[in-house]
């Protein structure tokens, strides 16, 4: 069995949100680790085609060759999956210089919902 780690890029059967279909396509290792070892899953951010019109949060990938993709590409961290860590092949790795803007955009997030955990909810 293949360890993935953060930062690897891999190509899965990516899930749509709009239609009930998988492509095979790249994605950004965002947590394997424990979560491989217990559960054989990893936790995917989207990777796109640059020719795409962008979203706010994405984050161009700088060196296509350390990445091991053909194209200009941008990670799309708004779009998530969890994959089964067998349907994965390893391309490349993030470059370092790409590495801040990807981990900047989810602790924004995740720092959102450590402050909502002890906050009361709102209806």
């Amino acid at each position: 069995m293949t360890n993935f780690e953060t930062w690897d890029i891999v190509k899965v059967p990516f899930p749509y949100t709009d239609r009930p279909v998988r492509q095979r396509r790249p994605a950004l290792v965002i947590a394997a680790g424990e979560l491989e070892n217990a559960h054989g899953l990893l936790w995917l951010a989207m990777i796109t085609s640059a020719a795409n019109r962008g979203w706010p949060g994405d984050v161009p990938v700088s060196n296509l060759r350390v990445a091991g993709l053909p194209a200009a590409s941008v990670v799309r961290p708004a779009k998530l999956a969890t994959i089964e860590a067998r349907d994965a092949g390893r391309l490349g790795i993030l470059p370092l210089g790409d590495r801040p803007a990807v981990a900047r955009y989810f602790r924004e997030r995740l720092a959102r919902l450590l402050q909502s955990a002890h906050a009361p909810r709102r209806r």
